[in-house]
């Protein structure tokens, strides 16, 4: 299994609304590096769905439930979209301050390239932010 983040203004697409929704299409990624991230993910992988811009805090965990497809909202076959359905919010959102504050996240993508959309998560971050969603 790998582990993931990805990113959505709240305003646009938030983590409350792919609860509603149940499952979404992750389309409209438009970088290369987060592209090829999205074709790297398997049925079943977990994704930190993440608030950018207001917020900016991992808010819950999603996971992959259709694998790397053509892009309906794009004009050529380069760009590819995914599915994704939520498993569960987390008890306490974790906040990107407190991820750059701790050491174990220091070449964690989020921290190294702000501005990507997708992005693969280490196991060991992965449960580390786990764990620091369970404290308030």
């Amino acid at each position: 299994m790998n582990y993931w983040l990805v990113k959505s203004e709240p305003e646009a697409f938030s983590w409350d609304q792919l609860v509603k929704d149940g499952e979404t299409v992750w389309s409209g990624v438009r970088n290369y590096t987060a592209r090829n991230n999205l074709k790297a993910m398997e049925k079943g992988d977990l994704v930190l769905f993440y608030h950018s811009v207001t917020g900016k805090e991992i808010v819950g965990i999603a996971k992959v439930s259709r694998v790397a497809y053509p892009d309906p909202t794009a004009d050529s076959v380069a760009w590819v979209a995914t599915d994704i359905q939520p498993v569960k919010p987390l008890k306490h959102p974790v906040p990107l301050t407190a991820i750059k504050e701790d050491a174990r996240f220091k070449d964690f993508s989020l921290v190294r390239q702000g501005r990507l959309s997708v992005m693969p998560v280490d196991k060991e971050l992965y449960d580390a932010i786990l764990a620091m969603s369970q404290k308030a």
